[in-house]
C-alpha cells in the first residue's frame, strides 16, 4: 500500500500538547498547541485536541492525507498504547490514549513515552545521528529520559524502562516528595518544577537580596531563574549551580550502566547554556568512574523546542 504524504506527531507534556503535521522529509509542515490541563477528563481532553487539529489537518488536504499519528506522553506503553499513572497528567489511572485518538480521527496511532520519543527524533534527525547507544534526558514538567543500548530503545519486559528521572539522589527526612509518591527523585530537584521548588525553598529559609523575590512565588519558574543568573544574580546562580551539580553527579551513575556515547540535554532549563551545563560538566568529570572517563559526550539537543518529541512521536506514524 502506498505511504500517504504526512504523519501526525503529539508531544503531551505535563504544561502543553504540541502537535505537529510532518512529511516524509522531517519537515513540520503545520502545528498547533493545546494546554494539556483544565479538560476534565481524558475524554475531553481528546476531543478538545482533535477539534484544534482541523484546522491544520485541512491545511494539508484533510485526514485522507495522513498515514498515522504517533505520540509521545509521560508514561507512555508503547506496547500498550497507554499512558499508565502518569504523576504529572490530571488523569488518574490508564488512560488507553492511542485507542481514543484512533477512534476520533480514523488513523492508526501509536504511543511512547515522551522522552522516547525525544530520543527517537535526535536519533533520527539531530545530534545522535549515527549514534547507538546514548541517554537522552529531556527537562521539563518532570525529568524523563530514553535510552538508546545498540541502536535500540530500551523497553524492558513491560514498557516502562529507563524512568531515570525517579532515581533516587536524596535520602532522609528532608527529601522531597515527587509526583510520583516517592520521596528524593532526581526529577524533584532537577526537573523545571524541582528548580522552580529549589528557588522557593531557599528564598523561605535565607535573607539573600535576589530579583527573584520580585516574582509571585506560585508564579516562578525555571526560565526566571535561568533569566535572573544570566544576568549576573548571584542566588540565581547558585540555584543553577545546585541543579547542575546533582544532575552532573547522577549522570555519572547513569554512565555505569549502558556505557553511552552520549548523554543529550533537551528541554526548557538547557537555555541556560553554560550557566548549567558547566556546573553538569564539572560534577560529571569529578564524579564518573575511571573506566569511562573521556568516553561519554555532554550534548545539548540540536533541534528546536519540541521538535525532537513532535520529530521522534511522528516517526513512530511512519511504521504503522
Amino acid at each position: 500500500m502506498e505511504k500517504k504524504p504526512y504523519v501526525i506527531g503529539l508531544d503531551l507534556g505535563g504544561t502543553n500538547s504540541v502537535f505537529g503535521i510532518v512529511d516524509g522529509k522531517a519537515n513540520v509542515v503545520a502545528s498547533v498547541s493545546v494546554k494539556t490541563k483544565g479538560h476534565g477528563t481524558a475524554e475531553q481532553y481528546v476531543n478538545d485536541c482533535c477539534d484544534a487539529l482541523k484546522t491544520i489537518i485541512t491545511q494539508v488536504g484533510g485526514i485522507d492525507k495522513i498515514q498515522a499519528m504517533g505520540i509521545g506522553a509521560p508514561n507512555g506503553n508503547y506496547y500498550t498504547g497507554s499512558v499508565e499513572n502518569a504523576p504529572n497528567l490530571e488523569w488518574p489511572g490508564i488512560v488507553p490514549l492511542a485507542k481514543m485518538f484512533s477512534e476520533k480521527l480514523g488513523i492508526p496511532v501509536a504511543l511512547t513515552n515522551d522522552a522516547n520519543a525525544a530520543a527517537i527524533g535526535e536519533m533520527t534527525y539531530g545530534v545522535a545521528k549515527g549514534m547507538k547507544n546514548f541517554i537522552m534526558i529531556t527537562l521539563g514538567t518532570g525529568l524523563g529520559s530514553g535510552i538508546v543500548v545498540n541502536g535500540q530503545l530500551v523497553y524492558g519486559c513491560d514498557g516502562f524502562a529507563g524512568e531515570l528521572g525517579h532515581v533516587v539522589v536524596e535520602r532522609g527526612p528532608y527529601a522531597r516528595e515527587c509526583g510520583c509518591g516517592r520521596k528524593g527523585c532526581l526529577e524533584a530537584y532537577c526537573s523545571a518544577t524541582g528548580m522552580a521548588r529549589t528557588a522557593r525553598e531557599w528564598m523561605a529559609i535565607r535573607n539573600t537580596p535576589s530579583t527573584l523575590r520580585s516574582i509571585p512565588s506560585d508564579q516562578l519558574e525555571s526560565k526566571d531563574i535561568s533569566i535572573a543568573a544570566s544576568q549576573g544574580d548571584k542566588f540565581a546562580q547558585e540555584i543553577m549551580e545546585y541543579s547542575g551539580d546533582l544532575l552532573g553527579k547522577t549522570c555519572a551513575d547513569f554512565v555505569n550502566f549502558s556505557s553511552p556515547e552520549a548523554i543529550i540535554f533537551f528541554g526548557g532549563p538547557t537555555k541556560a547554556g553554560d550557566l548549567l551545563m558547566n556546573p553538569v560538566r564539572k560534577a560529571f568529570e569529578e564524579n564518573v568512574l575511571f573506566n569511562f572517563k573521556g568516553k561519554c559526550k555532554l550534548l545539548l539537543s540540536e533541534l528546536d523546542g519540541a521538535s525532537a518529541a513532535v520529530l521522534g512521536a511522528s516517526a513512530l506514524g511512519w511504521e504503522l
